[in-house]
Formats: C-alpha cells, structure tokens, sequence
C-alpha cells in the first residue's frame, strides 16, 4: 500500500467528517441542474450539460469551506474524475484539500424484478477501476435499489453487489456497497432487517480488504450497529434517500457511528446565481450541519 493510500485509509477509518455525494449521472444531471437554478432549455446537448455539472461541481470542490476539514471524503462521477477544477485533476486536487476520492462505478438500475432493482451489467468495470486507480482514486461506489421486503430479492441485491465488490478489491480500491432500501416503501422496516441479516452473513464470508457500506437511514435507530461494529467494514455512511436536509440530519444523528454520504441534502440551497461568499456561505452552512449530525 503506498503511503498515500495509507493516509486515505485512516482519514476515512477514522476522520471526523463526512463524504460528499457529488456522483449525478446522465440521467440524474437534469434534476440535479434544475436543483441548481439551470432549467433544461439552458443545453442543446449532452456535451453542454454535462460541462454546466462539471462547472457546478469545480465550484463546489474549490470553494474555502469544502478544504476544511469537516468532508472528509468525495464520491464523482466518471466525467468528474477525468477533469479539471483549479488547473488540476479532480482527485489530486482532492487530496491536496484532504478529501478522499471515490468513483461512481455502476452502469445504473435494472426494471425492479423481485422487489428491487439490480444494477445492470459492467463489463467494463475492470478498465474502470485501472483508470482510477492511475489517476490517485481511494474507492469506488456502487449502487442497488430495494423496493419490497422480499427474501428472494433482497439476497440476490446483496450478493450481486459483493461480487462486484470483489473484483473492485483486486484492484486494490475499497469498494463502498450501496444497497439502497427506498424510504418511501410500505415494507421499509422489514426490508431493513432482511438486509441486515443477508450483509452480515456476506461480511462473515468475506476474507478481503475491508469495505464501507452506503443505507438509508433504518426506520429502527441503531438497527444497523452490527454493522458498523463488524470487524470487515471500515465505514458505514448513510445517503439521505430524499430526505431533506434537516430531516436527514436528525435521523442521521439517531445512529451513532454513521456517517453522511449526501448528495440532494449537501446540494439543495446552492443556486448559480449565488456570487462567490454567498455561494461559500451557504455550502459551509450546510457542510456545517451535516458535519455536526456525522459526529454527533
């Protein structure tokens, strides 16, 4: 392990902070645009939306308050990870600012079959991983969806993303595993405690490098407290699944021992119209917030 990734390590083993999820998509930049004060009509293309994302999140990496400390940890997309923002690479400028880098790897969802919704195949996951790996990136994350609290399903979620997470590992990159209950299912809680017994029963089975586990937020605080203690996970962060802001912190803070990885709940009050300090101002507000429910 080079020293560079020993230090990542225990920033993220340890660190008193939280990831940035600045990970949207093709089909999540959008939302995430229009989130951001820039309506459809504003791109004629792909190319021009994703370099108005890119543009959002070179500001949201570079602004003062993002290097200080309280994130501890970035998730980018693959376009994000190729870039640049102040005149240098993402993931170097990254690190330089003592956050860790992570790569979104999936491929995106299949049609829901059995409750949830697989990720569908990456066959180029191999070369993926080479890249980042060259390019000073830490982990990677990947991500499943869980609708219904069924057996069947909730099994199949879990062993697809621990096989993928397998070939991440050979590349010697920490693979965070997301299977995502949806916060909005009728079977939520039941799902939550399927997806405990089928995660502990695949780390119990695990014989490689740690990994970090991505969840909603349980409908039963502490629910997921085994997990944080097992000796095979070095992180467990939680999304904020559509919570807003506030509501994802305080139930954050009902789980000690789980730190945020939040997208929408980090992103919702910065708009580009904002200048420069009022832009810093409200990020750091929000950085702030997340940070005290991460530690709490």
């Amino acid at each position: 392990m080079t020293a560079a990734n020993a230090e990542m390590l225990d920033k993220i083993k340890s660190g008193q902070g939280f990831i940035a999820a600045l990970d949207q998509s093709g089909g999540s930049t959008p939302k995430a645009l229009k989130g951001y004060g820039i309506d459809e009509g504003a791109w004629s293309d792909d190319e021009e939306m994703f370099g108005l994302i890119h543009a959002m999140r070179s500001r949201i990496v570079t602004a003062p308050c993002f290097g200080g400390g309280k994130v501890i940890g970035a998730i980018l997309f693959e376009r994000t990870m190729d870039g640049e923002a102040g005149g240098k690479p993402v993931p170097a400028l990254l690190w330089e600012r003592g956050v860790v880098p992570f790569l979104k790897v999936d491929k995106g969802l299949e049609a829901e079959a059995d409750g949830v919704q697989m990720m569908k195949p990456m066959p180029d996951l191999d070369a993926l991983c080479q890249r980042a790996v060259a390019k000073g990136v830490f982990g990677t994350k990947m991500r499943s969806v869980i609708n219904l609290a069924n057996p069947a399903g909730v099994k199949a979620i879990v062993e697809q993303q621990f096989a993928e997470a397998k070939r991440i590992a050979a590349h010697g990159l920490i693979p965070i595993i997301e299977p995502e209950v949806n916060i909005k299912s009728a079977e939520r809680a039941a799902a939550d405690r399927l997806l405990l017994q089928e995660t502990l029963a695949a780390l119990d089975a695990w014989d490689g490098a740690p990994v970090m586990l991505k969840l909603s937020l349980p409908t039963e605080p502490g629910l997921f407290q085994p997990l944080v203690d097992h000796p095979q996970v070095l992180r467990v962060v939680a999304l904020s699944g559509g919570y807003k802001r506030a509501e994802a912190c305080v139930e954050l803070a009902k789980n000690p021992g789980i730190i945020a990885s939040f997208s929408r709940a980090l992103l919702e009050d910065l708009r580009a119209s904002m200048d420069d300090a009022a832009f810093d101002a409200s990020l750091g507000g929000a950085i702030d917030e997340i940070h005290a429910a991460s530690v709490a």
